[in-house]
């Protein structure tokens, strides 16, 4: 009998034991994830950011190389400008998605939207042989946080533009009505993703541009489409990628057009 007492005080203290090591264990998991989660909200700031600085540099070149054009001179600093404080609200913007704070969302025209993101890059596509096609009726409207969707289509217009260098193609930006949302398309008609890839590409740091010929030239972080992903997701929507390698890509965004009840 005593030896059976002793025998279940022995099992009870190794199961306390355990509990108390899974305790431990649990928590440091949760300060891990959250260290994780700090460490992949910081790439995607630095990402977005990085996609703003890009036509800043540029605009700043532009002048330089023309400081006798005042007219040209205005035009780009008044660009700059308004390119300096979109970056500040994305930074506020893009910190608050981090930190899961809701933020205020609007009613706004998604032709609007796109517009803007041209704006915002400056170069010519057509200086790169891509031809631009919109297909956005100015009356679709949907309801979000302007400046994160913004990024979303930023995001997915300059990967269109990067996988149709340096030959050239066709870009195409639409937009319908499906019911109580709207499906964005962003098509290009570069190279195309593999299929193995088609299931990882949304995931945070997965990236086919380093297995380029010129990893110089082709160079992805892989937090752009992460980001698009959670933005999404966030606006209670949906994101999705057809393609074949050789034909092409085709992204659709899918968007609700009213507030949830």
């Amino acid at each position: 009998m005593a030896s059976i007492i002793d025998k279940r005080l022995a099992l009870h203290q190794r199961l306390a034991k355990r509990e108390q090591e899974y305790t431990a264990l649990k928590s440091q998991n949760v300060q891990l994830q959250a260290l994780a989660n700090l460490g992949s909200a910081t790439s995607m700031i630095a990402h977005e950011i990085n996609n703003l600085l890009t036509p800043l540099a540029n605009y700043a070149a532009l002048a330089a190389r023309n400081p006798q054009d005042a007219d040209l001179v205005a035009k780009v600093l008044d660009k700059t400008v308004r390119n300096c404080e979109r970056a500040s609200r994305i930074m506020s913007s893009m910190l608050a998605l981090a930190n899961g704070r809701t933020e205020e969302k609007q009613q706004v025209p998604v032709r609007a939207l796109v517009d803007e993101v041209f704006t915002c890059l400056c170069r010519d596509f057509n200086k790169d042989g891509i031809i631009v096609r919109m297909e956005i009726s100015e009356t679709l409207e949907v309801v979000c946080v302007p400046v994160q969707v913004q990024q979303v289509f930023m995001n997915l217009i300059l990967n269109a533009r990067d996988a149709m260098l340096p030959g050239g193609g066709l870009l195409k930006v639409a937009a319908v009505q499906d019911g109580p949302y709207v499906d964005i398309t962003v098509a290009d008609t570069g190279r195309g993703i593999a299929a193995e890839n088609l299931e990882t590409i949304f995931e945070p740091f997965f990236t086919t541009k380093a297995t380029q010929e010129n990893p110089a030239t082709y160079s992805g972080s892989g937090v752009g489409l992460a980001f698009c992903k959670r933005v999404v997701d966030a606006h209670g929507g949906a994101i999705s990628v057809e393609s074949h390698p050789g034909e092409g890509a085709t992204f659709r965004v899918r968007l609700p057009q009213a507030p949830s009840p």
